[in-house]
């Protein structure tokens, strides 16, 4: 019985133990510890093919294509306020490129203003009536609507390019799991869309073309649109031919006055000084072609503009300004009320030009010219404007500086300034002043000695004389001094026909100190 116990224990304590496997046949045994290795998991077994790469390729690019449009069309749109517009902006996949702006319900125009595969669409949901007011019942904030154009697209463009960033990424992203079904593919996906709209952003940005604006294509009842552009052109080209016609005028005028002259009482020397005065040319072209050809013609030594160059000095209308570098003749020009403080900027950066404000003074052609600019803006109709008050303390300060700089050893031949009210004031203190402003010629001499000499409009009154009744005269004069001396010894005035007209006439004046028999009077130096 005990025996049979003993043999019950002995099985248990058996079962227990853990059981050890010997080598497996035909492996020698090896000394130490033995680890075990980890068993291979059985091969999976699959009866799809796996897709050839050429086809795999295909299918990413079409993932990342419809993916990237399904992106922008769901969330990559921006609403913006563009001036006085409410809008909505777009990126869209194009094979041409260019911009189409949608113009509800008149139409849409297309500008041809890059070649990249992506379209900038710009719908134009609603004119702002608030803003709109805004600028009707404040004119003066038009002068600045450009820069707030220019910076409203600016930072709408950005805010478009981040949102549209961010479409693309997450529409190649998501489609690509419902294709896939892999994350590393799907992340895959939407990198490779981020890459191709940042691509397609390079192009567009390298192929960018400004002048797209003057070619646009009009569709549905903006198509007549180009009839009233090609109206516009046809004025424009015809505008060009009268500027042209005018100058070559100027010229044979000039030339046959040259040749017939009857007043041998002045014949001014090789050596004489030649000052052209021009003033208040608001924005004519065919000013600059006239004013280069009487610099050709009178052999010109400095062109002096007595301002009112501009007609509302907006930063839109400084390349008007471009011609003034290649007229033949050191510029030197003042600010009129017409001409703003970017105006006066943007000519200090121009080759031959030299602006006086504040009693500045130059050395040029061989006078010394010192100038002021009117103290008064007044397209800007939120500031008050300052009167005669202003002008005569502007005048003032002129002729202060005139007489520092007699002290200093360097006394002005001439000063410039834009309102007469403001020239009045220099009397006594310098021979000869210029002016401008009213439109018509004044010549005076003043209590104390100067000569005030106004010039009427260069431009005709500029562009806005098409709306009156009879078109103002081109003026503009041109001074002969003596070198020596810097005395005044006669001027030419020279008088065109209006835009339209095709009249010339040049009258010579000498002052009645020049006369012949008459004694010279004292001016002031």
């Amino acid at each position: 019985m005990a025996a049979a116990d003993r043999l019950r224990q002995l099985r248990a304590l058996s079962a227990r133990r853990p059981r050890i496997r010997g080598p497996r046949a035909g492996r020698p045994r090896t000394g130490g510890t033995r680890t075990a290795r980890p068993r291979s998991a059985p091969p999976e077994l699959s009866l799809a093919p796996r897709p050839h790469p050429w086809v795999r390729g295909p299918v990413m690019v079409a993932v990342v294509l419809l993916g990237a449009w399904l992106g922008l069309l769901v969330v990559g749109n921006v609403r913006s306020q563009v001036g006085p517009m409410d809008t909505t902006m777009t990126l869209r996949p194009s094979l041409t490129g260019g911009t189409k702006i949608n113009v509800a319900p008149l139409g849409a125009l297309e500008l041809d203003s890059h070649t990249a595969p992506i379209r900038l669409d710009v719908d134009v949901d609603r004119l702002d009536p608030v803003r709109s007011q805004a600028l009707v019942e404040h004119p003066e904030r038009i002068s600045g609507l450009q820069t707030e154009i220019a910076h409203d697209v600016e930072h709408s463009t950005l805010d478009l390019a981040a949102r549209s960033c961010a479409a693309v990424v997450i529409g190649a992203t998501a489609l690509g799991l419902v294709v896939y079904r892999r994350p590393r593919r799907a992340l895959a996906a939407g990198g490779l869309a981020l890459v191709l709209l940042a691509a397609s952003g390079a192009t567009a940005y390298a192929t960018w073309n400004p002048k797209s604006l003057l070619e646009p294509k009009f569709s549905g009842l903006l198509s007549s649109a180009p009839q009233v552009v090609g109206n516009a052109r046809s004025i424009v080209t015809e505008f060009d031919v009268y500027q042209q016609e005018l100058a070559r005028l100027v010229t044979n005028v000039t030339k046959l006055y040259d040749a017939t002259s009857t007043l041998p009482a002045y014949q001014p020397d090789p050596g004489t000084i030649r000052v052209l005065h021009v003033s208040d040319i608001h924005l004519n072209p065919a000013s600059w072609q006239i004013i280069g050809s009487l610099v050709k013609q009178y052999k010109i030594d400095v062109i002096i503009d007595s301002g009112d160059t501009m007609d509302h000095g907006s930063a839109a209308e400084n390349t008007f300004l471009d011609p003034v570098r290649d007229l033949g003749a050191p510029y030197v020009w003042v600010r009129g009320n017409h001409d703003s403080a970017t105006t006066q900027k943007y000519l200090k950066h121009l080759r031959n030009v030299h602006v006086l404000d504040n009693g500045s003074a130059v050395t040029v052609g061989g006078l010394r010219i010192a100038g002021t600019g009117d103290p008064q803006f007044t397209p800007d109709r939120s500031v008050v404007p300052g009167g005669d008050a202003a002008e005569r303390l502007a005048g003032i300060r002129l002729a202060s500086a005139i007489r520092d700089q007699k002290e200093a050893g360097t006394p002005v031949d001439i000063a410039v300034a834009h309102e007469p009210q403001a020239a009045r004031e220099t009397d006594g203190t310098v021979p000869l002043v210029l002016a401008g402003h009213v439109h018509h010629r004044e010549n005076q001499l003043l209590p104390l000695g100067t000569r005030l000499k106004v010039e009427g409009s260069t431009g005709g009154g500029g562009l806005r004389a098409v709306q009156n009744k009879h078109p103002e005269k081109v003026l503009a004069s041109v001074l002969y001094l003596d070198r020596s001396t810097r005395h005044l010894q006669a001027w030419d005035e020279i008088t065109l026909g209006g835009l339209g007209l095709t009249t010339a006439e040049v009258s010579r004046h000498l002052p009645d100190d020049n006369l012949p028999g008459a004694k010279p009077s004292r001016t002031p130096r």
